[in-house]
């Protein structure tokens, strides 16, 4: 599959890496006008969303909606607010989403949230002593969730469907959580498991 990863950061990197090693064609797209946004939107069949909360509008715009339509986008961000000594805090929740506004933005595309709610060294083929953990992902689009369900159980995730793109509300609490955990412990190489009969 052709991939786009649209952020250049530790996730984006991360995941770029994963695709690749698991047989896809990437193309990561920068603000630099030689590889841009938009020549990697233009490029994939499946793009990924790995921007900070504060240029995902910005990246979508670069990448322009129209090279997007139609297409899987997989949602990674986080709708976070960073203020000096403090930390971070969800800028939407409730009535709201960080994937629901993703979503709006690319009303032409098929959203699927996931890999938002854990740390960038645990997205492909997480190795913990509990077994694989639980990817929950969110969107409107049944067959998108299922390309993306594909991409996560070959990463080594079992997935968990949680239902629309709303359901970003939840998971990106949850992402709140792994973070307060995270910092309340000291050790971020943890993932979410439901347990069930």
């Amino acid at each position: 599959m052709k991939v786009a990863i649209l952020g250049t950061g530790d996730v984006g990197k991360s995941l770029a890496a994963g695709f690749k090693k698991h047989g896809h064609d990437v193309k990561v797209g920068h603000r630099d006008p030689k590889e841009s946004y938009a020549d990697a939107a233009k490029f994939c069949e499946l793009a990924v969303l790995a921007t900070p909360w504060s240029g995902t509008q910005n990246a979508i715009k670069l990448s322009d909606p129209k090279n997007l339509a139609g297409k899987v986008v997989l949602d990674v961000t986080n709708p976070l607010e960073f203020q000096d000594g403090k930390p971070p805090a969800l800028a939407l929740g409730f009535d709201d989403s960080g994937g629901e506004q993703v979503q709006r933005w690319l009303p032409q595309s098929r959203v699927v949230k996931c890999f938002n709610i854990v740390g960038h060294t645990l997205m492909v083929d997480p190795k913990l002593p509990g077994g694989p953990p639980d990817m929950f992902i969110a969107g409107n689009d049944a067959a998108a969730k299922q390309t993306v369900t594909r991409i996560c159980k070959d990463f080594g995730w079992i997935v968990v469907d949680i239902g629309g793109i709303d359901g970003a509300r939840l998971l990106e609490p949850l992402a709140m959580l792994w973070v307060v955990v995270g910092f309340r412990l000291n050790r971020w190489e943890q993932a979410w498991k439901l347990l069930h009969e």
